[in-house]
This record gives structure tokens, C-alpha cells and sequence, in this order.
């Protein structure tokens, strides 16, 4: 109306660029091959001249820690893992404050990190990763797990930023038709990245390497 005021623009403030490394999650059910997948890719990345951290989820144990820390790919003070004591998608989703001390105090053991790997526990195809933990998602399924996963569609296939569906020489000896399973990927991720690995040969893994460094390290 003439004569009043006009009511000064309320901005929404800009998300604060986050400091420091990169942060990866990788996620998916027990047995996928998430672990596997971060023993293929930290010697390419180490080769490749980034510094690399990696933080292990489990329920009730250290294992997955311990197979990285004993696998003499990476300093063994440069994994630890985390006790989640609760179902595994709370703490990368609802409440990360575990894994968010984690990543911080190797942050502060290693103040030149590139790139820290956040490793959920084993979980089922509704985990997804809280964007305060990680800058970027993967999400492992293996074809030994069924021909149908990528058909349920959860969230975690859905909407991670790449999906990786691993173990894919084992398709002839669990009857999946691994062209199929292509075509199911292709409709259910459409535009959004997806790739094919066998991590125990390699076959794939530098695909993995190449959609992270175009992705989410910025430097290919």
C-alpha cells in the first residue's frame, strides 16, 4: 500500500563450503562387497598420490577395521573402526556423531588427508548416508544377491550418488542373468551413474576411481 515500507528480502544463508577432505560413504548389505571395493580402490588411490583415511562401521565388533588395518594396503593408524552398538544406518543417517568424531580425530592425526572413506555396516537396501557425514555415497549390491534387487528399487540403490553392483563373475553360478540385471540398473537409476565390478580381479574398480575423481575429488 502507498506509504508503507517495503518489507526488506529475507535470504537464506549459503551452506558453508565444508574444510578439509573429501568424505566418501560406501554403503550396502552385509556380504556385497564394501570392504572388498575399499581394498581394490585405496592402492590405486595411494598409487595415484592421494592421502587416504578410512572409517569402519560394525555392530558389535572391529572386524572390518582390523582386515584393513592387518591388510597392509594402509597404516594401520589410519582406519578405525566404529562400535556402532545399534542398527547401522542410525549412525550414517539419523545420529553420524560416532562417525563424525571419527573422521575428525583423523582429520587432526592428519591434517593433510585428500580423502577420508566412510564404510557403513552391513546393511539392507534402505540405507542411505546423512550429507553432514559425507560429501558423496556409494551403494553396493552383488549379483549374488539376486537378480531382483535392482527391481525393489529402496532408497539406497535409488539414491545413492554411484551404484556399484559387484561380484559380477558369479552370475552364471547363481542363474542371474547379468544382462538383465544391466537393464534393471539402467531403469532404475536412469540418469545417475551405475558400474559393474568384480573386486577381487579389479575388473571395473578404475571406473569407480575415474566417477569419484570427475565426482566428488575434482581433479581428473
Amino acid at each position: 500500500m502507498a506509504g508503507m515500507a517495503a518489507r526488506p528480502i529475507e535470504l537464506m544463508p549459503v551452506p558453508a563450503k565444508r574444510v578439509g577432505p573429501a568424505r566418501i560413504g560406501i554403503g550396502g548389505p552385509v556380504g556385497s562387497g564394501k570392504t572388498a571395493l575399499i581394498e581394490a580402490l585405496v592402492p590405486r588411490l595411494v598409487k595415484a598420490g592421494y592421502d587416504i583415511a578410512v572409517v569402519t562401521n560394525d555392530i558389535a565388533t572391529r572386524e572390518d577395521a582390523e582386515r584393513l588395518q592387518h591388510g597392509g594396503l594402509i597404516a594401520p593408524e589410519r582406519v578405525i573402526g566404529v562400535e556402532t552398538g545399534a542398527c547401522p544406518h542410525t549412525v550414517i543417517r539419523e545420529d553420524p556423531t560416532l562417525n563424525l568424531e571419527a573422521v575428525d580425530l583423523l582429520e587432526r592425526r592428519f591434517p593433510k588427508l585428500d580423502l577420508v572413506i566412510v564404510e557403513s555396516g552391513g546393511d539392507n537396501l534402505a540405507s542411505t548416508f546423512s550429507l553432514d557425514l559425507v560429501d558423496y555415497w556409494l551403494f553396493v549390491i552383488d549379483v549374488a544377491g539376486g537378480g531382483d534387487i535392482p527391481r525393489k528399487k529402496g532408497p539406497g540403490v535409488l539414491n545413492c550418488d554411484l551404484l556399484v553392483v559387484n561380484k559380477t563373475d558369479l552370475a552364471p553360478h547363481v542363474r542371474v542373468d547379468l544382462e538383465g540385471v544391466k537393464r534393471d540398473v539402467a531403469k532404475a537409476r536412469g540418469a545417475k551413474p551405475a558400474l559393474f565390478t568384480n573386486c577381487l580381479s579389479g575388473e571395473g574398480v578404475d571406473s569407480v576411481i575415474a566417477e569419484l575423481r570427475r565426482s566428488v575429488l575434482l581433479d581428473a
